[in-house]
């Protein structure tokens, strides 16, 4: 198989690959497989090649919302090297494999309003989407206008914003993984730089206060229950600073787990259960995960 997916043009693939340089968590894991693409017919070629040998497969963003439970991933890892843009006025297509938090300071900077909350989110745009990622009351669903997706029968079509079903950090591709997002196109509105900038600012130094960015994590872990905070329920039931192997519960925010150097996922994942565990048997309240686990 390995000669297979070298033979494919426009692929790279590297094997034994240390996932602590593509997780934010910097778990010690290792993928077996890592596949970067830099075209479609490339991924089209490869995904063709996983489902005839029967392999398994992830699409691998930024590693900003993802968990590797296992020390060794034995499928493919695919990243998507797909980082056109074109800013037309206000309309914005932007590849799948571009970095949010580098488009929405490029575009604030420009004086396009709307995409602010983007600024403090790491990862990809197309894991952006598929996770519907957002903060400060805004998210990718308010600014996505359509997508360019491959279909599990290999088909490239365009689905509208209304197609995409976003709602709360999810989304169709959310609960469609076998779609694949490989570009989007954006309607921002137009303001004054400057002043787009100065807010941008003042909420990164709010962040800095409020959250541990000093530190290896995947953001925030749970979803807010309606009329509720996570991370006020988790402090609530005792695990502000709690330790389980090389994960912790961040004393700053205790929506955050944070990690040392070696950690690895299963850390994480015991950590996550026995927070859930907990919060439900005192509060009777099931706290919905935001991140992903991989097997």
């Amino acid at each position: 198989m390995l000669d297979k997916i070298k033979d494919i043009s426009d692929l790279k693939v590297e094997t034994d690959v240390n996932l602590e340089r593509y997780t934010t968590y910097k778990i010690a894991a290792m993928g077996k497989y890592l596949c970067t693409v830099k075209t479609e017919d490339a991924l089209i070629e490869l995904l063709q090649l996983l489902k005839e040998e029967n392999v398994p497969y992830r699409i691998l963003g930024g590693g900003s919302n993802i968990i590797f439970k296992n020390d060794i991933y034995e499928g493919v890892l695919i990243k998507l090297d797909f980082d056109e843009l074109n800013i037309d006025n206000a309309h914005i297509t932007v590849g799948a494999g571009y970095s949010t938090q580098r488009l929405a300071l490029k575009l604030c900077r420009l004086g396009y309003t709307g995409i602010e909350f983007a600024t403090g989110i790491y990862g990809t745009i197309g894991g952006a989407i598929y996770n519907n990622a957002g903060a400060y009351k805004s998210d990718m669903g308010y600014i996505v206008k359509r997508i360019r997706v491959l279909t599990p029968s290999y088909e490239i079509k365009t689905m509208e914003n209304k197609e995409l079903e976003f709602h709360y950090r999810t989304s169709f591709l959310k609960t469609n993984p076998s779609y694949i997002c490989l570009s989007a196109e954006m309607e921002l509105g137009t303001g004054n730089s400057a002043e787009i900038m100065e807010l941008v600012e003042d909420r990164k130094k709010r962040r800095m206060l409020a959250q541990p960015l000093e530190y290896p994590s995947a953001g925030s872990v749970f979803r807010n229950p309606e009329g509720n905070f996570a991370g006020k329920l988790i402090e609530d039931a005792g695990f502000k600073g709690y330790h389980y192997g090389k994960a912790q519960v961040s004393e700053k925010h205790a929506n955050f787990i944070i990690t040392e150097k070696g950690v690895h996922g299963s850390d994480i994942v015991t950590l996550i259960n026995l927070i859930k565990e907990k919060v439900k048997e005192k509060f009777d309240i099931e706290l919905i995960l935001e991140q992903e686990i991989i097997e």
